[in-house]
C-alpha cells in the first residue's frame, strides 16, 4: 500500500480516537479506551473493505458489521459520523435522553442490525447472517468485531464450531487482543497463538497481526475476503486505550471517560474533519427468495387423539410449503418438536444448529435481520440456556418464534430435568413478546400460522403427549384471544386454563356439573397478550377464579390472569406445579402436582 494511504489510514484513525474521546467526554461516560484499541482495524475495514450504502440500509447487497463489544459504541458511532451519516452535534448527543446513540447499539440507528453489549453474542448473531447469505445467494460479507475478553463466552464456541463446520467463507471475525478486560488481564493476554490454536481447531482461517499496522490490517482483510470454504479470524494485538499516555495499556481505565480529555486529544493530533468513503455494494443485487402457494394447514377430526407438538410440525410445513422466506432451526430434537417433517420436505430452508441452544436463537435472530421468518424449537426447558438471547432478541426489535415442546409434567417418566415449567413466565417476561398455549392440535396449526405474521419474540409452548381434538378444522384463534368452553348463568366460579389442562378443566367441569354444581371453563390460550374482557367478565359475574397450569405458580397463567383482574377483586385460586416432581406416568404426575380433574373439582369445592 502506498506510503500516503497509510498515512490517510493513520489519521483516519487518529481522529476515530479523538471523536471517541470526544463522545464520551461530553456523555460523562462511556468506554473510550476499548473504542481506541481497536480505531485502526475499523478505520481500515471502512476506508478500503467494507462494502455499504448508508443511503440504502436496506440494499440487500451491503455488508453486515456486528460490533459484538458493544461497549465500543463510540468508536462505532465515530465510523459513522466519518463516513457522513451522523453530524458531530449528534456524535456529542451520545447516550443522552433521546438520543439515539445509545450506550451500546441498537436498531434505533438504521445501519445497525442487532443490539449488542452483552459480550458473546455478536459472532453467533453473524453466523446466522452468514447462513441467510447462502440461501439469498449474495456475495456480502459479515464482519464481527470482539474483544479477547468476551471469547471466554461458550456461545462464541458454539459459533466458531457452527461456522467451521458450515464452511462461512462469508464471516470474518475480527478479534481486538488489548489484553485488559474490565477488572484486569484477560486469560491468555496477548497471546494470540492461544486464540488461534483453538480457532483453528474448528476449522477456521486463523491470521495473527499486529492491530495498530495499517498496512498488516489490510493484508489480513484483503486475505480474509479472498478465503474460499471456511470462515476467517484475525486475531489481532493492540494496546487499550492507545495514542493517549493516561490511558495506554493501563488497569483501571476500562468504562470511564478520560479524566483530562483535552490533553488526549493533543497527544492524538487534535480534532479532524477527515471523511471516509465508504465503497458501495453492485448497484441491482438481488436476494433469492423461495416461491410459495397457497396455504393448507392440516385438519384434525373432533374426538382424534393427537398430540399438541404434532400440529405445530405439520402446521410449519404447510406455512413453509405456503410462504418461501420461512426458515426452520432445530436443537438435535426435531423428531421430538417435529420439526422433522418441514426438515424433509424443505433441506434448504432448514438449519440443524444442534445440541447449542444459544447458537439456535441466534441463528434465528441473524436470519430474521435478512427478512427470513424463523422458527425456532426445542425442548422448552432447553430454551433457559438461550435466556439471555432471547432477552437481546427484543432489544434488538428481532421478530422470531421460538417453540417449545415437552413442557410440563405431563410428558411423564422423564423427571425434573427435562420439564419445561418456568417457561411461560421466562417468556411473559421478554418486553413486546406473545406466548400462546394450545390445547389440541388445530389450535396448534392455527397459532403456528398465526405466528409468521406476529412482530417481536413469539413463543409457541407444545406438550408431548397426545390429547383430544376439542377445535373442528378451520377455526380462528386470535392473538389475543380466549374460547369460552362452558358457561351458563348458573355458574357459581370459571376455571381458567390452557394446553393440556384444558382436558381436565373440561372433565371437572363434567363431574361437577354432576354434582349439581355449574362451573365455567375458559381455555386462555393467549397467555399474554391476555383477553382482559373475557377474565373481566368471568371475574364479575362469578366472582370466583380458579386458573389451572402445568407450570409453576410464579409468573405463569395465574398471574396472568390476576394482573388483568386484580382491580376488579374476585377470589382467585391458582393451581400449578409446586412441589420437584420425579418419575411417574402422566397422569399420576398431574394428581400428584395437584393440577388434574379430581384437584380441580376439590378446589371449586373449597373456594364455595
Amino acid at each position: 500500500m502506498p506510503e500516503r494511504d497509510l498515512q490517510y489510514l493513520a489519521d483516519l484513525a487518529a481522529q476515530l480516537r479523538v471523536d471517541s474521546v470526544r463522545s464520551s467526554a461530553a456523555a460523562g461516560s462511556g468506554h473510550p479506551t476499548s473504542s481506541m484499541s481497536a480505531a485502526d482495524l475499523m478505520a481500515v475495514l471502512f476506508a478500503c473493505h467494507y462494502h455499504y450504502d448508508f443511503a440504502r440500509p436496506e440494499d440487500p447487497g451491503n455488508d453486515h458489521l456486528i460490533f459484538s463489544k458493544g461497549h465500543a459504541s463510540p468508536l462505532l458511532y465515530s465510523l459513522f459520523k466519518a463516513a457522513g451519516a451522523v453530524t458531530d452535534e449528534e456524535l456529542l448527543s451520545f447516550r443522552k435522553r433521546g438520543s439515539p446513540l445509545e450506550g451500546h447499539p441498537t436498531p434505533r440507528l438504521p445501519w445497525v442490525d442487532v443490539a449488542t453489549g452483552s459480550l458473546g453474542q455478536g459472532l453467533p448473531i453473524g453466523v446466522g447472517i452468514a447462513l441467510a447469505g447462502r440461501l439469498e445467494r449474495l456475495p456480502y460479507r459479515v464482519w464481527v468485531l470482539c474483544g479477547d475478553g468476551e471469547l471466554a463466552e461458550g456461545s462464541i464456541w458454539e459459533a466458531a464450531e457452527h461456522a467451521g463446520h458450515a464452511g462461512l467463507a462469508n464471516l470474518t471475525l475480527i478479534v481486538d487482543v488489548n489484553r485488559l478486560g474490565q477488572r484486569g488481564p484477560t486469560r491468555h493476554g496477548w497471546d494470540t497463538g492461544a486464540y488461534a490454536r483453538r480457532f483453528g481447531a474448528f476449522g477456521w482461517h486463523t491470521i495473527e497481526i499486529d492491530g495498530h499496522d495499517p498496512g498488516q490490517i489490510d493484508f489480513a482483510l484483503g486475505d480474509a475476503r479472498n478465503t474460499r470454504r471456511r470462515p476467517t479470524v484475525i486475531l489481532a494485538k493492540t494496546r487499550k486505550g492507545e495514542g493517549v499516555m493516561e490511558v495506554e495499556n493501563r488497569e483501571g481505565a476500562h468504562g470511564k471517560a478520560l479524566k483530562d480529555p483535552e490533553t488526549a486529544i493533543g497527544e492524538l493530533g487534535g480534532p479532524r474533519e477527515m471523511t471516509v468513503e465508504v465503497h458501495r455494494p453492485e448497484p441491482g443485487t438481488e436476494a433469492y427468495r423461495f416461491g410459495g402457494g397457497p396455504l393448507t394447514l392440516p385438519e384434525y377430526a373432533v374426538g382424534e387423539r393427537v398430540a399438541i407438538r404434532t400440529g405445530y410440525g405439520e402446521a410449519l410445513a404447510a406455512l413453509g410449503a405456503a410462504r418461501g422466506e420461512v426458515v426452520a432451526l432445530d436443537g438435535e430434537v426435531a423428531d421430538s418438536t417435529r420439526t422433522q417433517e418441514f426438515a424433509t420436505r424443505f433441506p434448504e430452508r432448514f438449519f440443524e444448529m444442534y445440541i447449542a441452544e444459544q447458537q439456535l436463537v441466534a441463528a434465528a435472530v441473524g436470519l430474521q435481520v435478512r427478512g427470513w421468518i424463523p422458527y425456532a424449537a426445542t425442548f422448552a426447558a432447553f430454551l433457559t440456556r438461550a435466556y439471555d438471547f432471547i432477552r437481546m432478541a427484543a432489544a434488538s426489535r428481532a421478530s422470531i418464534r421460538l417453540v417449545g415442546s415437552h413442557a410440563g409434567v405431563s410428558i411423564g417418566e422423564d423427571g425434573p430435568s427435562q420439564m419445561g415449567l418456568e417457561d411461560l413466565a421466562m417468556m411473559r417476561a421478554i418486553h413486546g413478546s406473545t406466548v400462546l398455549y394450545p390445547s389440541d392440535a388445530n389450535q396448534a396449526a392455527a397459532l403456528t400460522a398465526a405466528m409468521a405474521d406476529l412482530d417481536g419474540v413469539s413463543y409457541l409452548r407444545t406438550t408431548r403427549g397426545e390429547t383430544p381434538v376439542i377445535y373442528p378444522p378451520g377455526e380462528r384463534f386470535p392473538v389475543g384471544g380466549s374460547r369460552v368452553l362452558r358457561h351458563s348463568p348458573d355458574d357459581r366460579a370459571t376455571i381458567v386454563t390452557a394446553g393440556v389442562t384444558v382436558h381436565e378443566a373440561l372433565a371437572a367441569a363434567d363431574e361437577l356439573a354432576g354434582q349439581g354444581v355449574s362451573v365455567g371453563v375458559v381455555d386462555l390460550y393467549s397467555i399474554k397478550p391476555v383477553d382482559a374482557a373475557a377474565l373481566a367478565e368471568a371475574a364479575t359475574t362469578t366472582g370466583n377464579l380458579i386458573t389451572v397450569e402445568d407450570h409453576r405458580p410464579e409468573g405463569g397463567l395465574g398471574d396472568a390472569v390476576l394482573d388483568a383482574v386484580s382491580e376488579l377483586g374476585p377470589r382467585v385460586v391458582k393451581l400449578a406445579v409446586r412441589d420437584l416432581p420425579g418419575s411417574a406416568t402422566p397422569e399420576q404426575q398431574l394428581a400428584d402436582a395437584g393440577i388434574d380433574r379430581h384437584a380441580i373439582a376439590e378446589a371449586v369445592k373449597r373456594l364455595l
